[in-house]
């Protein structure tokens, strides 16, 4: 039996150095390599980790018998091709989102990883946020009653990035909340954006996620916004919640409101709004990251089933990929289930 995971770091920029940080911090994990063709990057956290070996190819992790996991948080394009070598070569492989850019190609990666035997974690952060985990204790417990709709927002000025539009980079995070939430894939999803600083990359995006049984979720997203918002609004039967990760000490709101149906002629008599108590419930204190990537360390030394596995990945890649398709074809609906 394994008693602590060797792996390999691929990719190690902007938001790798924040994963590696975690990685090797992690219990029961050894740092074992650190990839990256960007050599200055790549020397940057040679100095932060001067245990750790360093290669710029990738193909020298996967001929090594003793390494166990593979961590990728390269750019998008690339995730499909790194992850199907690494699962082809026997190692774990978590994938930071989206864990690629086609549903098919995340099918084939959740197949290879389940006949493989081998564990495939998609990297949706939220998920193991603390707030998320009270919102779903708390939908769980029937505290606000039926889920009606949820929308999000998560705007800010920058990151402006050229592999991807602002519906691939910002938008896996509230997808994959909304189908966790809901316990379900959307039917439709219509998208509309604009590209205003490059061409065939959309800037803003605004999406329409519409589930079976006429629950509803709403994105907007854009890296060209005077306002820094993280925010997600689950409007309830009984109770309604906000949860605004910007606010440093008040994450989640709770709020006692809603409406009465009366079963009366009159319209005025049938219709009654609940006015409550505003709840502001104390969440743990954690970052995601670190709980993220300790459950990937965790399912693959002790077999445990992953939270965010090859099934979810797919599931928002299905989203994002019907999402992009309805961008480019005006807002047209797109069933994601007829993607792969």
């Amino acid at each position: 039996m394994i008693k602590r995971l060797k792996t390999a770091m691929v990719g190690v920029g902007q938001w790798g150095s924040n994963v590696l940080r975690n990685l090797a911090a992690a219990e029961r994990c050894e740092v074992k390599y650190l990839c990256d063709s960007d050599v200055q990057a790549l020397s940057r956290q040679a100095g932060r980790y001067p245990n750790v070996k360093t290669v710029p190819e990738f193909g020298d992790l996967l001929a090594d018998e003793d390494l166990h996991a593979i961590v990728i948080a390269t750019e998008a394009p690339t995730h499909y091709n790194l992850a199907a070598q690494a699962l082809a070569a026997g190692k774990h492989v978590f994938i930071e989102k989206p864990m690629t850019l086609k549903a098919r190609d995340a099918a084939a990666l959740a197949s290879q990883a389940e006949s493989s035997h081998l564990k495939l974690m998609a990297g949706h952060l939220l998920v193991f946020h603390p707030a998320f985990e009270a919102v779903n204790r708390m939908i769980t417990a029937g505290e606000i009653g039926n889920v009606y709709y949820i929308y999000t927002h998560r705007l800010n000025l920058g990151i402006v990035r050229r592999e991807e539009n602002a519906w691939w980079s910002l938008a896996p995070h509230d997808v994959a909340v909304i189908c966790r939430i809901f316990e379900a894939d959307p039917i439709a999803v219509s998208a509309v954006g604009q590209c205003y600083l490059q061409k065939d990359i959309e800037d803003v995006v605004f999406a329409t996620l519409k589930f079976g049984d006429g629950r509803m979720g709403h994105i907007h997203v854009s890296w060209l916004d005077p306002h820094k918002i993280r925010k997600m609004t689950i409007v309830g039967s009984r109770k309604m919640i906000t949860w605004d990760d910007m606010s440093p000490g008040e994450k989640l709101r709770v709020y006692d409101k809603g409406v009465v149906a009366q079963n009366v002629t009159s319209y005025a008599d049938a219709i009654t709004l609940r006015i409550g108590d505003i709840v502001i419930p104390k969440t743990a204190s954690y970052e995601p990251l670190q709980r993220e990537i300790q459950h990937f360390v965790d399912c693959c030394l002790d077999d445990l089933p992953v939270l965010t596995d090859g099934a979810e990945g797919l599931r928002v890649v299905r989203v994002l990929e019907a999402g992009q398709k309805s961008l480019e074809n005006q807002g047209l609906p797109v069933d994601p289930r007829q993607l792969d």
